[in-house]
């Protein structure tokens, strides 16, 4: 691949008219552990195929990502957020105030969560419902809500086993935790009856409804994870009657330590979520400040060959990694090539 390296006085005539920003001679980027290893592939691969030099991909986490991308426009400040959930009004309004008034949003390609336990233990065909059973701190019972007292998977439902339950959930600053509580806890309130007592107590008020269903038990069955997949699937390998949850990805890519649970009946994997069949997925992104485009060497290079066909195409190693192709990677490849920045959130 051949690309054109700017001079050094372009680079600075390009730095002036950036509001600031300076040339240095490596993308930085950060954020979303879940986002890191596709990531971190396509910018060993750009290194390899690019005369520039390869990025910095960096963790923390995507709130921590977009939170770094927008303390301000320079050299001092990094170029792209990685991110498993969507940038949130706040982050905007906070990007604003540091002068980043321009970021565009790259969406290339799904995720899934998943359910796993220890490659040797039970079974699992799980619904929100009983996933909401085993975690929320109250539950619906003969029409009212009540303290959860299930310590056991029967408890939750009479065919499970009787086996204590554990579960390793992602925490509050994970990028999974948002898709994780909207599409998983709250639809398993709402499938239980939860939800209609909660909104009751809240005079028909449904977003706090949702957020008292989001309130999860204190009492050791519910723990939170703060570290990247790895660390869950170290405290399972510590704890075999343990559940934890995961991205997609991560447990195809350890299906010799994990048994994985069905949702609804469907089991996860890329062609599941693909077509819409599996109900616990989730987009990924990358958020770019257009302000270092053509600022910094190679940004634009490497998002285009992020979004590239050879990349995170059907075919690409973003796709042998375990993500789900988006079906309208064309038209993110026509907006990164003209810098379309995002406009207001729907």
């Amino acid at each position: 691949m051949n690309t054109v390296k700017l001079g050094v006085s372009a680079l600075a005539l390009l730095a002036v008219s950036a509001s600031g920003a300076l040339a240095r001679d490596q993308i930085q980027s950060a954020g979303s552990s879940t986002v890191l290893p596709y990531a971190t592939i396509v910018a060993e691969a750009f290194g390899e195929n690019f005369d520039f030099p390869t990025p910095v991909v960096e963790s923390g986490g995507s709130g921590a990502g977009r939170k770094k991308l927008c303390e301000g426009v320079g050299e001092n400040t990094i170029d792209i957020a990685n991110s498993s959930s969507r940038i949130s009004q706040s982050d905007i309004d906070t990007c604003k105030a540091n002068g980043v008034n321009e970021i565009m949003e790259v969406r290339f390609g799904y995720d899934g969560i998943v359910f796993a336990s220890d490659i040797n233990g039970p079974a699992f065909a799980l619904t929100p419902g009983d996933i909401y059973g085993a975690l929320a701190a109250k539950v619906a019972k003969d029409g009212k809500l009540v303290d959860n007292t299930n310590k056991t998977w029967k408890d939750v439902k009479a065919d499970f086993p009787a086996q204590d339950l554990l579960l390793f959930i992602p925490g509050t600053k994970h990028g999974t935790r948002e898709v994780f509580d909207e599409k998983v806890i709250v639809e398993g309130c709402k499938s239980t009856g939860a939800f209609d007592l909660f909104a009751t107590e809240n005079n028909g008020d449904a977003k706090q409804a949702a957020k008292a269903c989001n309130d999860l038990r204190k009492d050791g069955v519910s723990v939170d994870i703060d570290g990247d997949y790895t660390e869950t699937l170290a405290r399972i390998a510590a704890n075999k009657n343990a559940v934890g949850v995961f991205g997609l990805s991560f447990y195809q890519n350890n299906t010799d330590k994990l048994r994985v649970a069905t949702i609804d009946g469907v089991t996860p994997s890329v062609e599941t979520v693909a077509k819409g069949e599996y109900p616990v997925s989730r987009p990924l992104y990358f958020y770019v400040k257009k302000a270092h485009i053509g600022v910094i060497p190679g940004l634009q290079e490497y998002i285009d060959f992020f979004v590239s066909d050879d990349m995170a195409g059907p075919e690409g190693p973003l796709a042998a990694y375990g993500l789900v192709p988006d079906p309208e990677l064309a038209k993110t490849q026509e907006d990164v090539k003209n810098n379309v920045a995002m406009g207001p959130l729907n």
